[in-house]
């Protein structure tokens, strides 16, 4: 790839870790501070896991996406460690996309039984199970499913005081066939699927309610509405964004390295850490709750260097009197 290229997409790379970072802490902020009793609500609990997911594709995924892509040599261990957490960080926000979906589905047609099932311990529980599965799962090539031999890695540093660790990669450690069969189609695609007919089967059925209820029930459903089809999007970007990887993986896998060029197969890693920072304006414009959270934050911060502004005002004042 020519050296401009490299020198865009690494700029792209930094300005997106940026995005990911401030958008996905405000987020985080204005849910547990803004939002009185937030973390009451399972879903802004599902909203906080993904948002943690995503602030930390900005720290962790998106930084190794750019040093791991040959330009450090490490052993092949390390190499993999490194690689899977970027799984890690995919996985956890799957998961917490899947119980968003789950809790809303539960809501809409549990309501008597919702607010027993859906207690804060329970909810802060599904939270745990999400980052323990995502680890799981994330961190499977570590147990075997990988594209080196432990023993002839070890056999040949061995034989050899002066041998020269390889470059490591991303596709030099992690088997396609994995990231096909196993996390393309296991773990992302399936989850998919299973929300994409738990939303279908939401708004079926508020629709069908909006008809037949009375005005003062509408009001209600339409909240109700408009919050499902915020978090809808959110999966929608989801999958926009990260499908194309995928599938550019899969031509890797069946029609050889040379199926897809590298300028292209760097686009789609642009895209997958893009939608990292996409989700906060989502929910900047999408969901009312966090639209008068980011205010409240807002008019704090003015407030704060109003506070300053005066004080250094007085001590001038003082100083000069």
């Amino acid at each position: 790839m020519a050296e401009w290229t490299w020198v865009a997409y690494t700029v792209a790379e930094v300005l997106i870790a940026v995005a990911c970072c401030f958008g996905n802490a405000l987020v985080v902020c204005a849910v547990c501070v803004g939002i009185r009793d937030s973390l009451r609500e399972p879903t802004f609990c599902f909203l906080v896991s993904l948002a943690v997911a995503d602030f930390l594709v900005g720290v962790a995924a998106v930084p190794l996406a750019v040093v791991l892509d040959g330009w450090v040599s490490l052993t092949p261990d390390l190499c993999l460690l490194l690689s899977c957490v970027v799984l890690v960080l995919t996985q956890a926000s799957v998961l917490s996309l899947l119980a968003i979906a789950i809790d809303r589905y539960l809501r809409l047609h549990t309501p008597l039984r919702y607010k027993s099932l859906a207690t804060q311990k329970r909810t802060w529980l599904a939270v745990s199970v999400c980052w323990v599965l995502s680890c799981l799962l994330g961190f499977t090539p570590l147990f075997g499913w990988h594209n080196y031999s432990p023993l002839t890695s070890n056999n040949t540093s061995s034989s050899s005081s002066s041998f020269i660790l390889p470059p490591c990669t991303f596709l030099s450690v992690i088997s396609l066939p994995f990231m096909v069969y196993f996390n393309f189609l296991g773990c992302v695609m399936a989850p998919l699927l299973v929300m994409t007919l738990l939303y279908i089967r939401i708004f079926w059925s508020l629709q069908g309610r909006l008809k037949d209820s009375c005005p003062q029930a509408q009001a209600s459903l339409l909240r109700e509405r408009r919050l499902a089809c915020s978090l809808a999007l959110v999966l929608i970007l989801f999958a926009g964004c990260w499908i194309p990887l995928h599938l550019m993986n899969c031509l890797l896998l069946f029609q050889g390295p040379h199926a897809v060029t590298q300028g292209t197969l760097y686009t789609g890693i642009l895209l997958s850490h893009a939608n990292s920072a996409v989700n906060p304006v989502v929910y900047a414009y999408r969901i009312p709750k966090i639209q008068q959270a980011y205010s409240q934050l807002w008019r704090r911060f003015l407030g704060g260097i109003n506070c300053c502004h005066e004080n250094k005002q007085i001590r001038a004042s003082n100083t000069g009197s």
